[in-house]
């Protein structure tokens, strides 16, 4: 395999390989296999437990670098991974362009509007105003627009300090997406993607990143995902629904938003029209090849990953979702992405 050019495994993880190391699987006759990831940080919280049970109670080792969606996409591409996490389900020009995968969705989260704003306790934003920040036509706190939507509030004379990501993120292509559906105008001049020319803002690496620009710096406001403002206690905005309703991000409010799903699980969630939808929310995916053998890997090692994906679809581990700020699967997502991984070969051969 080439080498990757990623992974920094946290400090838990590492326990867990020492632990774990050279033991055989209780639940199958077998050495132990690492397996290797890459790609979103919104997840990288939910996985890091996750991946570090599973190892503890399994035996194999999991090695997750969190590297932004693109990167991990880029891996799988090259061979170099055994799974990619995307916030951002592959396009159908994304999918044309590499080997058949297989999209399997983890949790629900949503991308929030953080903001550090010195005594101002409650921020009401809508779309069509968070898309005119992120294109420079409002430039201050106390634009008329703010006032507007959040009366008897006094917003400060500030200028607004903007933060987006610098890295290939599934975060910005669920927010971008979001943003294309609300406003025309964002629609029309700068899309949306992984990548994305904001024409203002500070850049920062990974969710990570722009929660310490926001937690640092007053007078500022950027996109991250939900858990890191939850679990940094970072202030978040309430955001005008399809509803007509001011929702605040909560794994109700994000758990509201899920519809149905097609068969392959592909599908955005953003701007919602559900009662007490949060408008940007979203699922997660770990992404696999359909055929399993490629870059010398043994059959042994394609069945784990096979094995690691059902044990993220298990009850057991949805439960867990809301001890690190997620939300569980909808019943559906769990029962189509089962289905899914039937299709998973090794040598053309099911697994």
């Amino acid at each position: 395999m080439k080498k990757l050019y990623l992974p920094i495994v946290t400090s838990a993880l590492l326990l867990a390989f020492t632990a774990c190391g050279g033991q055989k699987s209780k639940d199958t006759v077998r050495e132990s296999v690492e397996l290797t990831g890459a790609g979103a940080t919104f997840p990288l919280p939910f996985y890091n437990m996750s991946f570090e049970n599973y190892s503890a109670t399994n035996g194999d080792r999991i090695a997750y670098g969190g590297i932004g969606s693109g990167g991990g996409i880029r891996n799988l591409k090259d061979g170099i991974v055994d799974f990619a996490g995307s916030d951002a389900f592959l396009s159908d020009k994304e999918m044309q362009e590499m080997q058949p995968v297989v999209h399997v969705p983890t949790c629900m989260g949503a991308v929030v509007l953080a903001y550090n704003l010195p005594d101002v306790a409650e921020l009401n934003l809508s779309g069509e105003v968070i898309a005119d920040i992120y294109a420079g036509k409002i430039t201050d706190w106390n634009d008329a627009r703010l006032k507007a939507l959040n009366a008897g509030v006094t917003l400060p004379a500030q200028k607004i300090i903007l933060a987006y990501r610098s890295d290939g993120s599934g975060t910005t292509a669920v927010f971008t997406d979001y943003l294309c559906k609300v406003s025309e105008s964002w629609k029309n001049t700068y899309g949306s993607g992984k990548t994305v020319d904001f024409p203002v803002g500070q850049a920062a690496k990974g969710n990570p990143g722009v929660a310490g620009i926001i937690a640092q710096t007053p007078y500022s406001l950027g996109y991250i995902g939900s858990e890191y403002a939850f679990a940094q206690h970072i202030a978040s905005a309430n955001l005008l629904n399809r509803q007509g309703e001011l929702v605040t991000p909560s794994p109700a409010s994000i758990s509201a938003a899920a519809g149905e799903l097609p068969q392959d699980t592909r599908c955005s969630i953003t701007d919602a029209d559900a009662k007490g939808a949060y408008p940007i929310s979203c699922f997660t995916w770990l992404i696999i090849y359909k055929e399993q053998h490629y870059s010398g890997r043994s059959k042994t090692q394609a069945a784990a990953t096979v094995n690691l994906l059902k044990y993220m679809l298990s009850d057991s581990v949805q439960q867990t979702t809301s001890t690190v700020h997620y939300a569980p699967l909808p019943r559906q997502a769990v029962s189509l992405s089962l289905e899914n991984l039937k299709s998973v070969t090794y040598d053309g051969q099911p697994l």
